[in-house]
């Protein structure tokens, strides 16, 4: 469980801005008594954040308050007159002008705290919620939906108005103050995001107008698809007020395949993927555009039963993780403890030296699944932890859900738990890997991402590089034949521990493209477009440990947005680096 210190940290988000105040009595010419009435007020606020009773919702109302009391007058003090007078001197007015936009931000920021608190009051109750209180849940989220919104809305224009306050005013502190808050401002944002689109979609997906039904996957990422990974197994979630359950659970090989397509999704996703990507879950989810293999997984199921679901949701070990961490470690039968430390390490590296047999590994698979199914249906977790999980879960893609319904589905598309691949333009790098020898080796892949953005130029474009790093960072001791056989060539003879691999990157959308260098020498790759994205694709043959590069030039649209680098849930995180310029860009481009 997060320490005090870090709920703190995430919760206040003018934690970092409060103390470097103390330059405002720094400078000839500034008013050493106005600076310090300043300090002291945003001491006080600081002082007051940093030791909010988290742990006790009846009294965090009234430190919230103070807290509020004391921004509100640091915002006074730094509006009046006097203060003016030192935003328009010439020596301290740009340090002057940033620090009255620290303290608007610590007053703004106080009061959609305490707005939101009091709109989510109902939702913090000693004890937490289980899935049998899901018709109060649902009625909370409905009440706080509103006031959710409109902190989103205000945190906003509180980044867009600090964000236009000088950069560089020659005071360090209060630079490095300034940087700090954007950064923890964009921190809430999400947060604040997160909670508006849960608030708004929660109540009706789960049944708060009847009863739902959802295709859930769970995703082996050992096995990379662009999704995540192979669906190993897979249950439908009932959702309504009386709460969740899961039934059904079963292995993937418990789905059929379809002789023909189930779902039709064009003819470029044909021509790319082949009419098979719509007929069978193993290559449902080659493309990175989560709604296509949601329709087809939910078709599949609907094909073979001769019922109706409302929509899918997928996750994977790493997303198991991250909910047990939030409900607890789960019991199989036999005392085996299964915990958010070593429920990946279990299912994606264990399983397979355990078990010989499939069948058998797939059972314990099964048995894993539905330990954390059923605890998660009946577990109280700590209200105040629930959306830092969630928020987690839906950054990483580790949760991603797809809805029936189009009013619901345009919402989740435009929010990372859509898993959707924009059409929308700005600057764009995602490197999406599908495992096309058969085996189980993509637990061990490493990779690296560098997405170096040049100036804009006077021609409406810039020149940008992507650089990635793949390794198979296979063990040297011996793995089980189950996760290093190649199916792809069966009767040819590899290395033991090889890995081929189908690497894409997907580019913004009017890209050119430069060239392209694969260790070092010119190459050519396959080029396609889905959904407006240039995509350049090539198969790539690993040996044990081998590290191999790919680096591709493009010449990209101008654009002042920040550049959006998607990374795909695998096993190992992906290490990303962006090294931005924006000189000569514009709004506009």
């Amino acid at each position: 469980m997060p320490s005090k210190t870090r709920l703190n940290r995430r919760h206040v988000v003018v934690y970092g801005l409060l103390g470097p105040v103390a330059c405002l009595a720094l400078a000839g010419g500034w008013s050493a008594r106005l600076g310090l009435n300043v300090r002291e007020q945003l001491q006080a606020t600081k002082d007051a954040l940093e030791n909010l009773p988290v742990g006790d919702p009846a009294r965090l109302g009234g430190a919230l308050a103070l807290a509020q009391r004391h921004a509100a007058e640091a915002r006074r003090l730094t509006s009046g007159q006097d203060w003016s007078l030192l935003a328009h001197s010439p020596v301290v007015g740009d340090g002057a002008t940033t620090v009255r936009g620290l303290a608007e931000s610590a007053a703004d920021l106080t009061s959609v705290l305490a707005g939101v608190h009091q709109a989510g009051a109902g939702l913090i109750q000693a004890g937490g919620f289980s899935m049998d209180d899901m018709g109060k849940l649902l009625d909370g989220l409905d009440s706080a939906a509103p006031a959710l919104a409109a902190a989103t809305t205000k945190i906003a224009g509180t980044r867009a108005r600090l964000a236009a306050t000088p950069a560089q005013t020659g005071v360090d502190l209060v630079d490095e103050a300034r940087a700090t808050a954007l950064r923890e401002i964009d921190r809430l944002h999400g947060w604040l995001d997160t909670a508006s689109d849960a608030a708004a979609l929660l109540p009706p997906m789960l049944g708060r107008e009847g009863p739902r039904r959802y295709f859930l996957a769970f995703q082996t990422n050992a096995e990379a698809r662009a999704t995540g990974g192979l669906v190993g197994a897979f249950g439908i979630l009932k959702a309504s007020r009386g709460g969740l359950a899961i039934e059904g659970l079963s292995s993937n090989s418990a789905l059929a395949t379809s002789p023909r397509p189930v779902v039709h999704h064009g003819p470029t996703y044909t021509a790319r993927y082949g009419r098979n990507a719509q007929a069978k879950l193993n290559i449902s989810n080659l493309s990175p555009h989560f709604p296509y293999a949601a329709e087809t997984w939910t078709a599949l199921w609907e094909r073979q039963h001769g019922r109706r679901l409302d929509g899918a949701i997928a996750t994977d070990p790493v997303g198991l993780s991250h909910l047990l961490r939030l409900i607890g470690p789960v019991s199989l039968p036999g005392g085996e403890q299964v915990s958010a430390d070593n429920v990946v390490d279990l299912t994606e590296r264990q399983a397979y030296a355990r078990y010989d047999d499939q069948h058998a590994r797939k059972r314990f698979l099964m048995r894993i699944a539905g330990a954390v199914a059923d605890e998660v249906t009946r577990a109280r977790p700590d209200p105040r932890q629930v959306l830092p999980v969630l928020s987690k879960m839906v950054r990483e893609r580790r949760l991603q859900v797809w809805s029936r319904r189009n009013v619901e589905e345009r919402r989740l598309a435009a929010t990372p738990l859509g898993g959707t691949l924009p059409g929308r333009p700005g600057p764009y790098a995602s490197v999406v890997i599908n495992n096309s020898a058969g085996n189980k080796l993509d637990y061990y892949l490493g990779r690296q991402v560098e997405y170096w953005l040049g100036p804009c130029r006077a021609d409406g474009y810039r020149v940008s590089r992507v650089r990635v790093r793949l390794v198979n960072d296979v063990p040297r001791r011996k793995l089980p034949d189950y996760v290093v056989s190649r199916l792809d060539e069966p009767a040819r003879r590899h290395a033991r521990g090889s890995n081929l691999l189908w690497v894409s990157l997907y580019t913004a959308p009017g890209t050119r493209i430069g060239g392209v260098r694969i260790d070092g020498e010119s190459a050519s790759v396959l080029q396609a477009v889905e959904r407006s994205h240039p995509v350049l694709t090539t198969m790539m043959e690993f040996a044990p440990r081998q590290a191999r590069t790919l680096e591709f030039h493009l010449l990209e649209p101008a654009s002042q947005a920040r550049p959006v680098v998607p990374v795909q849930p695998l096993a190992r995180p992906q290490q990303t680096r962006v090294v931005w310029d924006t000189r000569g860009c514009t709004p506009d481009g």
